[in-house]
């Protein structure tokens, strides 16, 4: 079993809540408010923001071309790709995704963020493939599995966000951090193990708790 199958196995339990938590759901059911997606798009938005300067900081820690240049699609990625479902969600709540203002992070938003981001000023380059694998590999099953329990086709309102997200798994952001952490793993000591597992396992908990902070439409208490 290799390192990240073993991750997958020990997070199995939030994968599952994940797919099944009432945002994920309100996306197969299309019975999301406006007010829900929208507060989702715009943590997501800043959110995203992160990604890319956490994947600048990859770059930095990164020995070689190849990594450097899987990073930079990234960034190039976000930036012109990934607003894609944003626009789904946006279209549908009856907004233009252009006319969204400036919101600052939910406390669950926040955290996320800050968390990513000690790992990836204070790890190595394997723990920055650790703290983001959870992000697309979630959303990557949470595509596949909105498309394979539900009947999803171009008439249906988030038909664009699901497959968007449910792509085949070789030619995913997944599978390449997948196949680098995993080559990256086999020379790494124990206590690098170790911290590579934690910061994985707190990114997925994380990323159930953001959908529970878009579903509740979080904000700081006062």
């Amino acid at each position: 079993m290799t390192f990240t199958q073993e991750l997958r196995q020990e997070a199995d339990s939030i994968f599952t809540s994940i797919k099944s938590h009432p945002f994920v759901k309100g996306i197969g059911a299309a019975e999301l408010t406006p007010d829900q997606l929208i507060h989702y798009v715009k943590q997501d938005f800043e959110y995203l923001n992160t990604f890319n300067q956490l994947y600048g900081l990859a770059i930095a820690k990164s020995d070689t071309r190849e990594d450097m240049a899987v990073f930079n699609k990234q960034i190039d990625f976000i930036l012109h790709s990934e607003t894609h479902p944003h626009t789904n969600f946006c279209e549908v709540a009856g907004v233009a995704y252009e006319s969204l203002q400036y919101e600052p992070l939910a406390p669950t938003a926040h955290h996320y963020t800050r968390h990513m981001m000690d790992v990836a000023h204070k790890g190595s380059f394997g723990e920055i493939l650790a703290v983001l694998l959870p992000c697309p590999w979630t959303y990557l099953e949470i595509g596949h599995h909105l498309k394979k329990t539900l009947t999803i086709d171009e008439r249906h309102p988030f038909y664009e966000w699901i497959t968007f997200y449910a792509k085949e798994e070789s030619s995913t952001i997944t599978n390449t951090f997948r196949t680098r952490l995993d080559i990256y793993a086999e020379t790494a000591s124990a206590d690098e193990l170790n911290r590579m597992r934690a910061a994985f396992m707190k990114s997925c908990q994380l990323e159930w708790m953001f959908w529970e902070m878009a579903y509740t439409i979080e904000k700081w208490p006062v």
